[in-house]
């Protein structure tokens, strides 16, 4: 999955939007918006960005971390 749904339905409820709203700018059924904030659908990279853009979010904010870059991260915060 390349996205975390909930990050998703966050940041929608967050910009006041439904998901019907989103769905029309970012040019796709409201079907596709629902499966996404449900997890049953993956949202390509290209879908994500046009997510982010309509609720003006980053889009790493709505990206899934891959574990080793989350394991890298939690290591570089630690002191030496």
């Amino acid at each position: 999955m390349n996205h975390v749904p909930e990050a998703v339905t966050f940041a929608r409820t967050r910009a006041g939007l439904t998901k019907r709203a989103v769905a029309q700018e970012c040019g796709f059924s409201e079907q596709l918006m629902c499966d996404i904030e449900a997890g049953r659908r993956n949202a390509t990279p290209e879908k994500l960005r046009k997510i982010a853009v309509v609720l003006n979010c980053p889009v790493d904010a709505l990206e899934a971390k891959r574990p080793e870059a989350t394991a890298r991260q939690a290591e570089e915060r630690q002191p030496s």
